[in-house]
């Protein structure tokens, strides 16, 4: 009979290693994980450091050509200062792993109600699918925590951003600041050591054609929000 803590062991051994889109050894990513981390003092206090490092220093951006493998990979997300939420995912897991905390991609669909009406019109629905976010491992358990909006989108959509305190789930605002439904998880896909690329193209491909047609969907989510928000 196979002991439950061997394989978690192993499990969070694996999730140490780098990976082609977790890419943990790139040396940008190395150098990034050490400034943010520098005095902390527990595993807590880093992760939070590195949740917001992604959470903050990238911009959310759903209108990446997804054609392309580097929007996947979290050394490239970081140095653009740009990405959506896979990108954004493998960012944080590649900085987790990193600084010595273990680390994985997590992937769900999820209804998001406050998408701006252009992003909404282009992908032709409000439902996202293979949604990503990560799993960090506090040291005890593995906690979900979901850095995609950057705090000045969250003002711009009226959401108070998404705080993570490195020992408790944080996946994603239930509900806008007027107590709208925000974003409801629909179907749950697991966890990942690394970003299965090549078939989240194929979904985007297959369920989003409009966005991901040739010459991509052009927008600034930040100013169609703004925009939104002084009409309403």
């Amino acid at each position: 009979m196979a002991d439950d803590s061997d394989i978690e062991g192993s499990e969070r051994a694996v999730c140490l290693a780098p990976a082609e889109f977790v890419d943990s050894d790139h040396p940008e990513v190395q150098a990034l994980a050490a400034q943010t981390t520098a005095g902390a003092a527990t595993q807590q206090d880093r992760l939070r450091a590195l949740y917001l490092a992604v959470r903050d220093g990238v911009r959310y951006d759903p209108y990446v050509d997804f054609r392309g493998a580097e929007v996947f990979r979290g050394s490239s997300v970081l140095r653009a200062q740009r990405g959506y939420c896979v990108g954004k995912a493998a960012a944080f897991a590649a900085l987790c792993r990193a600084a010595g905390i273990p680390a994985r991609v997590r992937f769900a669909d999820v209804r998001n109600h406050l998408a701006t009406e252009n992003l909404t019109k282009s992908m032709g629905t409000d439902l996202f699918a293979w949604h990503g976010y990560t799993e960090c491992w506090t040291g005890e358990r593995w906690v979900k925590a979901s850095p995609t909006f950057n705090r000045t989108l969250c003002d711009k959509l009226g959401v108070a951003p998404l705080d993570f305190d490195g020992s408790s789930d944080a996946v994603m605002q239930a509900f806008d600041t007027k107590q709208a439904r925000f974003m409801e998880y629909v179907r749950d896909h697991g966890a990942y050591f690394d970003v299965p690329v090549k078939f989240l193209q194929a979904e985007m491909f297959a369920q989003y054609p409009h966005l991901v047609r040739e010459g991509g969907v052009r927008g600034d989510m930040e100013q169609e929000a703004e925009r939104e928000r002084a009409k309403a």
